[in-house]
Order: C-alpha cells, then sequence, then structure tokens
C-alpha cells in the first residue's frame, strides 16, 4: 500500500516523535522512508541577503548532520531510508518533493500549538490542505508539570 513515506523533520525533539511510527509503517509495507528538511531563512530585522546567503551553507550542514543521524536510527532498525535537505518554505517543498516523487503518504508530527495555529497556520495544517498524497498526522503533546509556585497560586486554600 505505502512504499515511499515521506517525513519531515524540523530538528526538534517533538517532531522526531513520529519516527518509531514510521519505522513501525516502513517494516509493515516494506516501504522506504524519506526523511526531509526544507532549509528557510526568512527576512527578518535588519538581516541584509548578505547575511542570509552567508546563512545558508551552515544550515545545509547542519540539516545533512541531523538529517543523518536520524536516517542512521532508522537503518539500525532495518528501514531503507534517505534523506533530502531542500531549499524553501517548509510546506511548500515537502508538497512538492512528494508530488514530484510520487509519494504514497507524508508522515508528520503536529505541535497544536492551539488558538494561534489556527489563526496563522501551522505546517502540517498548510500540508494536509494541499498534498496531492495522503498525509499521516501524529499529534504530539509535550507535557510539562506544573511549576510548585503554580500550583500554590491556582489552587483555592493552597499557599
Amino acid at each position: 500500500m505505502f512504499k515511499k513515506i515521506l517525513v519531515p523533520l524540523d530538528g526538534s525533539e517533538l517532531a522526531a516523535k513520529v519516527l518509531p511510527e514510521v519505522v513501525e509503517l516502513a517494516k509493515t509495507f516494506k516501504a522506504e522512508v524519506t526523511l526531509i528538511h526544507a532549509c528557510y531563512t526568512p527576512m527578518v530585522g535588519e538581516a541584509t541577503p548578505g547575511v542570509i546567503k552567508a546563512a545558508e551553507p551552515a544550515e545545509h550542514k547542519w540539516c545533512a548532520t541531523f538529517l543523518g543521524q536520524a536516517a542512521k536510527g532508522l537503518q539500525d532498525q532495518g528501514v531503507d531510508v534517505k534523506t533530502v535537505c531542500a531549499d524553501g518554505v517548509p510546506a511548500r517543498e515537502i508538497i512538492y518533493y512528494a508530488d514530484k516523487n510520487n509519494m504514497d503518504l507524508i508522515a508528520m508530527a503536529t505541535h497544536g500549538k492551539g488558538e494561534v495555529a489556527w489563526v496563522l497556520g501551522s505546517t502540517a495544517e498548510k500540508v494536509v490542505s494541499h498534498a496531492t498524497v495522503p498525509v499521516l498526522l501524529f499529534r504530539v503533546i509535550e507535557i510539562k508539570p506544573p511549576l510548585l509556585k503554580e500550583i500554590y497560586s491556582t489552587t483555592p486554600g493552597v499557599g
């Protein structure tokens, strides 16, 4: 069913939480996995085109290293994997790569950033809305225990 799975990674631990699920999918369907990261540095503040251009080689080096480490982890588990460092806006590059390379599935984590994501849109939401192939989202939530002072300030009768 799924022979070619595209997995976008942004370098965060939360995004990487999709990898164990992808390993299971890849083994089940004997699929090839492609890890993709979009190198994108938007023009912000005082950044000049020269500064942005100088940052590109460093980002590509980081991308190759980061994806290489992730790929090795998958290969060690018996998964056929390759990596791609794309240039451009992440959602656009993910959709383009999936379409151009006849991917069967895009599997990615979504951080579920709450109300702000609804207004601004997230990469996952853009991919789901515009991809020409099925998209499997894994909702990953980082649960932080409340700080002791938060418990005392929000609990009636405590403190």
